[in-house]
C-alpha cells in the first residue's frame, strides 16, 4: 500500500504526458436580444400568422420557440424587468417613466440593480443598444449610464414613425441629439441600420464577443408606414375580424401551437359585428390592419439584414439571437378624427 501514492503520481505524469494539449477556452457566444412592442401572439408566421415574416420564421424554425412564455407585465416594467432579471417594482419601474412619489415607482432604474450590459462589460463583451430606451431619459438613466458602450435611439419612449416626431422626442447617438434626413427617416429601419452598423464596426477591429439590445417600437402605435409597405397588404384584411380569426386558429392547430381538440372562445364583446359596418368602415379597418401588418414586415426584414450580416461576418454560429415582446397585443384605442386614407401614413395617429 506504500508504493500506491507513487503508481499513482507515475500513473498521472504519464497520462499528462501523453494526452494532447488542451483545447483553448471557446470564444464567449455573442448575445442579440430583440424586442418588439405592442405585438400579439399570433402575429408572426411562425405562430400562424398570414404577416409574411420569414426571416423570424426561420429563427423559429432553426431555434427553439417559446409557445407558452407568459408575462403580465407591460412596456417599461417589462423592460426593466428583462434587462435585470428582477422584479419591476424593485428597479423602480414598477408602472411607467413618470415618478409617482414612491421609490418603486420612480420611473427609472435605480442603482441597486444591474443590467445585462453593466454585467457583462466586465466580462469582456462590447455592449451596444439600437432603438427606444424609456427607463429613464434625464442625465444619468440613459443606456450609456448604464452599461451600454454605443447606443442610438429614442431615449424617451415609442410612438414616433417618422420625422418630424408628433411627440416630444429625441433621437440620440451616444448621448447626443442628433440631426436625421426628415424626408426618409423611419424609426424601424434606422434600428436596424445602426444595430448592423455597430455590429459590422466592431467586428472589424475586435475578436471580442458582443451583446446587442434591440428594442424596436413596431408595432407600436401611431400606424405609420411607408407607402410601399402598406400597398402590400391592402384588401387583405376586407373579409373581417372573424374569419381572420378563424383562419389563424386553424393554422396554429396545424402547426402543433394547440391541440386539435380545441375550440375557438366567442370573440370578445367590444368586438363589432363586421357585417353590420359600412363599406367606409371596413375599408377603413382594413388599412388599419394593413398598417400594423406592414410595420412587422419592416421590422423583420431589418433583422433579416442583422441575421445576413453575422452569416457574412462568420458569427452566426456563435451568437444567441433572442426575440420576443414586450407585451401583446394592445387594446388601447387611439383615433382622432381623419378620413380613412391618412390612415398609416406620415401624419396618422391612430391604433
Amino acid at each position: 500500500m506504500k508504493y500506491a501514492p507513487f503508481l499513482l503520481l507515475a500513473v498521472y505524469l504519464w497520462t499528462g504526458c501523453t494526452m494532447p494539449p488542451p483545447a483553448a477556452p471557446a470564444k464567449p457566444p455573442n448575445i442579440i436580444l430583440i424586442l418588439a412592442d405592442d405585438m400579439g401572439y399570433s402575429d408572426l408566421g411562425a405562430m400562424g400568422s398570414e404577416i409574411a415574416t420569414p426571416h423570424l420564421d426561420r429563427l423559429a424554425g432553426d431555434g427553439l420557440l417559446f409557445t407558452q412564455a407568459y408575462n403580465a407585465g407591460r412596456c417599461c416594467p417589462t423592460r426593466a424587468s428583462l434587462l435585470t432579471g428582477q422584479y419591476q417594482h424593485a428597479t423602480g419601474v414598477g408602472f411607467m417613466t413618470g415618478d409617482l412619489g414612491n421609490p418603486h415607482y420612480q420611473g427609472y432604474l435605480n442603482r441597486q440593480c444591474a443590467t445585462l450590459a453593466e454585467l457583462l462589460q466586465p466580462a469582456g463583451y462590447a455592449t451596444m443598444m439600437s432603438g427606444k430606451w424609456h427607463l429613464g431619459d434625464q442625465p444619468g438613466q440613459r443606456p450609456q449610464q448604464r452599461g451600454f458602450d454605443q447606443f442610438f435611439g429614442v431615449p424617451e419612449g415609442g410612438g414616433v414613425y417618422f420625422m418630424p416626431f408628433r411627440k416630444n422626442r429625441t433621437v440620440v447617438l451616444g448621448d447626443t441629439p442628433i440631426e436625421v434626413d426628415t424626408a426618409h427617416f423611419y424609426t424601424t429601419i434606422a434600428f436596424n441600420d445602426y444595430a448592423c452598423r455597430f455590429i459590422a464596426e466592431h467586428t472589424d477591429t475586435s475578436e471580442a464577443p458582443f451583446f446587442l439590445y434591440l428594442p424596436h417600437i413596431a408595432p407600436h402605435f401611431p400606424l405609420q408606414v411607408p407607402d410601399s409597405s402598406l400597398a402590400r397588404y391592402l384588401g387583405t384584411y376586407r373579409e373581417g375580424f372573424a374569419k381572420l380569426r378563424a383562419r389563424r386558429f386553424a393554422r396554429q392547430q396545424r402547426l402543433g401551437l394547440l391541440p386539435p381538440h380545441l375550440q375557438l372562445s366567442p370573440p370578445d364583446e367590444l368586438v363589432e359585428d363586421w357585417e353590420a359596418l359600412s363599406e367606409e368602415e371596413q375599408v377603413c379597418y382594413d388599412r388599419k390592419m394593413a398598417a400594423y401588418a406592414a410595420q412587422i414586415t419592416l421590422m423583420d426584414q431589418g433583422i433579416g439584414r442583422l441575421v445576413d450580416l453575422l452569416e457574412a461576418r462568420g458569427e452566426l454560429d456563435n451568437t444567441l439571437i433572442l426575440f420576443l415582446s414586450d407585451n401583446g397585443g394592445t387594446s388601447e384605442q387611439l383615433q382622432q378624427p381623419e378620413n380613412c386614407e391618412s390612415i398609416g401614413g406620415r401624419t396618422s395617429w391612430t391604433s
